[in-house]
């Protein structure tokens, strides 16, 4: 680590640095643990982890330190982990595993794994394979280092990071990194603390979804660096002068710091300029320092400001243009005066990113110009490091060498994608767009300049989008695209344009505006002479026929391309049109018939070396497997799916993203929820974006767990730009939300609502309208049944008129399903269940009815199947059945209780105490079930008496926290009162007696 030597002394922050002390010790033990630290600009967030830094170096941890740095509009790629390996290759006790992991030289640019120009377009789109082995390559290289000793890692100004560095850090503590491995062995012995400006955060700002992500974890805790009491700021004026202050003085620094001791520093510093009085702004004191440096030193901090937050001597030196004894003497008058700091490795660093902010925004247009131009041609100069790319487009830009920018831009963009960086490399390939028409054709790169290039310039930057997980970004570039090929261009690179836009807004589900684009690709070049062209826009035109659901036309263009394939030997586009084949015709991919053609469709793909075809037959197995009621045999297939995917780079393409997404909710309906959302927050670590394709099927397990946040997450996901799984994910969560709740209007009106949404951008009625209809029905079911017992029969008869205009819909989509097939199993699992609950809301409930449902669900949806037995032993109950009803409410239970599902549980139990049932809930060992690990902390933490802030200390966590966890243990007990509370956990021996002292040795009594 490159330590600096702080001249002031360490002030307050004893709470703040117990709590850290105490992380880095149980980390020693191998307990990691990671710490966000936020906090104003110039609270003190460098102090701080500077001193935990040196007492956790003198304990023999190893302290490596990583800077985020404002480039303006440039990123650059993994910047602060770059740093830190560039400091542990110094450290010859770990010579060899940074010899064993080749991440090492690919992140600080050695790597043999480039993307060639002439390679597949999959592998030059973004290379997201690389970047999950990236990703797991620097999670196994700091479990090894962690092996050699413990580690603190020091993520400095987190706000400025990039967003491959954000995806780092997601990867590292949200795939359980941090957790103990299975066994009894210690975990890794590894702390992260991560620091950045909370005054920085707006809403916008793209770390705080990733924040509001990770202080979630288990392992993960937030410190807030609050402003400094005006005791500990006084204390820190007196302490920074040699000579005695007025206590006038005192006082008015600190009652203009406003507890931020750098602004108490620069308020004392400025206090005997000659200026008088107080400065109104931190700028105006900062530049007030800097004006009384030498003209020398002030030249030197103004270049300085221009290279960035941090310089290495020889390039400052070179672009200064100053005998080195000169430069030297400046340095040594802006170090004096705290406002640089010399690091051990050659380097220059403003003490702080304010000054060097101030400086750079005093600077004059065109002083600011000419030393970003100086910069540049310094940077060109040098040998070309491929992290240098990024800054020399940056200073090329600001010094309007607008050709030069765009050449850097071009250069950072090929790096980028080097390094497994897709939303970097997008930011650099639209850099150049922008720059495109703005430099002269002579400019332009070699070979470039004609409209055509643009075009194809402009479906990089679409793939790029397409692997950053920014799908519409996608579609904008290819429209884009669209627009720049003129009315003289060739038809088929217009076809291509088109189809390939086709494909995009399928990715999108703007299924209408697919098929628009598709028809217009297809009737743009002939079928003969027959031509590779003509068969892929066909095969683009299947898909988007079938999506809006005009089966004939697909089943006639599928059946032409193939025969064309065949006769031009298009090995890949044969298994495309085979796959969608095997959807469209005879009992479709759930039939004997259907599977192997899909077979024969994977291995010609493998063949013809298509992974995207591959993986849509793949896909296409599995969902198969799934829809005809068979859903662990869909566990092999995604496997193998993903592995290609993973392999291929193609991580974030449409058919991996559905594959991730069919796996969660395969978990889910196996009951292995545990796992379903351990797997949901790993894929989010990898792919951020996901959106509903990720979180779905883990907020369907949320909601069923009763976890208070279900609800808002699912919302959320209804924010920005329409995202069809996203909104069918929230319209599940939403209805059933509604529908537990017992408000029958809201959930008509959210099932109708999410409708109307996905109907409106796919242009037929979802097969997902059964599923929402049955959870609807459950409460339209109970407000009709409410109504008859208050004697309401004009409610009761709405409501049962409700209920079957509801049903005929949902009975349509399921008997009429996709292509005019019937749906599988689960589909009419479902009905079965929405026919059970139309009867419950027309006649009463009905036995035989939730009889039938029962047996439907016993395909393999474990909760599903729970939930039907719950409402068939009120069915049994009423009907006066009540062994068999006190038969299926426990069977009920058991399943509810192994999943965790809190409210289904209260809900039995409230059946089985009003039925007078036999055999009710078997006492609080099955209880204890329901509350998680952490409640369980809490629970034993009250029965000791302690107060909520107690309970927070004791757990690293806030108090508001722990009030939320306590509120969730009263409700779980059904206690009034923490004290009820502790007496039933104590009678259901949740919680034992603490053990009484043992007498010590000769005490009487």
């Amino acid at each position: 680590m490159q330590q600096t030597v702080f001249a002031t002394p360490f002030i307050g922050r004893e709470e703040e640095l117990a709590r850290l002390s105490g992380v880095l010790d149980r980390a020693r033990g191998g307990e990691a643990r990671a710490v966000l630290i936020a906090g104003d600009a110039g609270v003190g967030k460098t102090r701080v982890l500077d001193e935990v830094a040196a007492r956790a170096a003198r304990t023999g941890t190893t302290v490596l330190t990583g800077h985020c740095v404002d480039l303006g509009d440039v990123g650059l790629p993994y910047l602060p982990f770059t740093e830190i390996l560039g400091g542990l290759a110094a450290d010859e006790r770990f010579a060899a595993v940074l010899a064993a992991h080749p991440v090492v030289d690919r992140l600080l640019g050695a790597g043999t794994d480039a993307v060639r120009e002439d390679a597949a377009p999959a592998a030059r789109a973004g290379g997201e394979g690389g970047r999950l082995r990236l990703l797991e390559g620097m999670a196994g290289l700091l479990a090894d280092l962690s092996e050699v000793a413990p580690l603190l890692l020091v993520l400095e100004d987190l706000h400025w990071a990039d967003q491959s560095s954000r995806d780092l850090l997601r990867f590292l503590l949200s795939r359980g990194f941090l957790q103990r491995p299975t066994g009894n062995g210690p975990g890794h012995r590894l702390v992260v603390l991560a620091s950045y400006r909370a005054d920085d955060l707006h809403r916008r700002h793209p770390l705080r979804p990733l924040l509001a992500e990770l202080v979630r974890l288990p392992a993960v805790d937030r410190l807030e660096l609050r402003p400094l009491a005006d005791a500990e700021v006084a204390r820190l004026v007196r302490a920074l002068e040699d000579r005695p202050l007025p206590e006038a003085t005192v006082r008015r620094i600190v009652a203009r710091a406003e507890g931020n001791a750098f602004y108490a520093e620069e308020l004392l510093a400025a206090s005997d300029t000659e200026a008088g009085g107080m400065p109104s702004g931190l700028a105006d004191l900062l530049l007030i320092r800097v004006e009384q440096l030498p003209d020398t030193s002030q030249q030197v901090l103004r270049t300085a400001a221009v290279a960035g937050r941090r310089v290495e001597h020889d390039l400052l030196r070179d672009a200064v243009g100053l005998p080195e004894d000169e430069l030297e003497s400046a340095l040594r008058e802006a170090v004096g005066h705290q406002l640089l700091v010399a690091a051990d490795d050659g380097t220059y660093a403003f003490r702080h990113a304010l000054a060097r902010e101030a400086v750079y925004a005093d600077l004059l247009p065109g002083e600011r110009s000419r030393l970003h131009g100086a910069f540049a041609r310094l940077l060109a100069g040098r040998p070309h490091r491929a992290e240098t790319a990024a800054e020399r487009a940056h200073h090329h830009r600001e010094s309007h060498d607008l050709g030069e920018a765009l050449a850097a831009s071009l250069e950072a963009a090929d790096h980028a994608q080097h390094v497994g960086a897709p939303a970097e490399e997008l930011h650099h390939l639209e850099t150049v767009l922008d720059l495109w028409q703005s430099v002269p054709a002579s400019a332009l790169p070699s070979g470039e300049g004609g409209g055509t290039d643009r075009v194809t310039l402009m479906l990089r930057a679409s793939a790029a989008a397409a692997h950053a997980g920014e799908a519409h970004r996608a579609v904008s570039l290819t429209r884009a695209a669209l627009a720049s090929v003129g009315q003289d261009a060739d038809s088929e690179l217009a076809a291509r344009v088109r189809y390939t836009l086709a494909g995009t807004l399928m990715g999108v589900d703007s299924q209408s505006a697919a098929f628009a684009y598709s028809t217009e690709a297809l009737a743009m070049i002939p079928a003969e002479p027959p031509s590779p062209t003509w068969v892929w826009a066909a095969a683009t035109h299947v898909l988007a026929a079938r999506q809006v659901g005009d089966t004939g036309t697909a089943l006639r263009v599928a059946r032409q391309a193939l025969s064309v394939a065949e006769r031009l030997d298009l090995t890949d586009a044969r298994a495309d049109l085979l796959v969608s084949l095997a959807n469209l015709e005879g009992d479709g991919r759930r039939s004997a018939e259907g599977r192997a053609r899909l077979k024969e469709a994977r291995e010609l793909a493998r063949l013809g070396g298509n992974a995207p075809v591959e993986m849509r037959a793949l896909f296409t197995l599995a969902i198969g497997a799934y829809e005809a009621g068979r859903p662990e045999e869909c566990l092999p297939w995604l496997a193998e799916g993903l592995d290609r995917a993973r392999r291929a780079g193609l991580l974030s393409s449409p058919y991996p993203l559905g594959m991730r997404h069919l796996h969660l909710l395969v978990l889910y309906t196996l009951g292995r929820w545990d796992e379903c959302v351990r797997t949901a927050a790993t894929d989010l670590a990898v792919l951020p974006v996901s959106g509903g394709f990720a979180v779905g099927p883990a907020l369907y397990v949320a909601l069923a767990r009763g976890e208070k946040s279900a609800v808002d997450r699912a919302r959320a996901l209804l924010e920005g730009p329409f995202d069809w799984m996203a909104a069918l994910a929230a319209g599940n969560v939403l209805t059933d939300a509604a529908a537990q709740s017992g408000d029958a209007e809201a959930a008509v009106a959210q099932l109708r609502s999410t409708v109307d949404s996905l109907v409106a951008e796919s242009g037929t009625r979802p097969d997902v309208l059964v599923r929402l209809t049955a959870l609807t029905l459950t409460a339209v079911a109970d407000a009709a049944a409410g109504a008859r017992l208050a004697g309401d029969e004009s409610a009761a008869r709405r409501w049962s008129v409700v209920a079957a205009e509801l049903l005929e819909p949902a009975r349509e989509v399921t008997l009429r399903g996709e292509n005019g097939l019937p749906q599988g199993p689960e589909g009419h699992a479902w009905l079965a269940r929405a026919e059970a609950e139309c009867a419950w809301a027309t006649t009463g409930p009905d036995p035989t009815a939730w009889e039938r449902a029962v047996a439907a669900f016993d395909h393999g949806d474990a909760y599903e199947l729970a939930r039907c037995r719950l409402r068939y032993a009120e069915a049994l109950l009423a009907a006066d059945r009540r062994e068999e009803a006190g038969n299926e409410a426990r069977a009920a239970r058991d399943t509810a209780v192994r999943l965790g599902a809190v409210p289904l549980v209260a809900r039995v139990d409230a059946l089985i105490r009003r039925g007078r049932l036999t055999h009710g809930p078997s006492g609080g060992r099955d209880r204890s079930l329901t509350l998680t690990a952490r409640e369980q902390d809490v629970l034993r933490l009250l029965g000791l008496g302690r107060s909520n802030r107690q309970i927070g200390e004791e757990l690293f966590i806030s108090g508001k926290t722990a009030s939320v966890h306590v509120s969730n243990i009263l409700a779980k007990l059904g206690a009034a009162s923490r004290t009820e509370a502790v007496a039933i956990a104590y009678r259901d021996r949740l919680l034992e007696p603490e053990p009484e002292p043992e007498p010590e040795p000769g005490a009487s009594g």
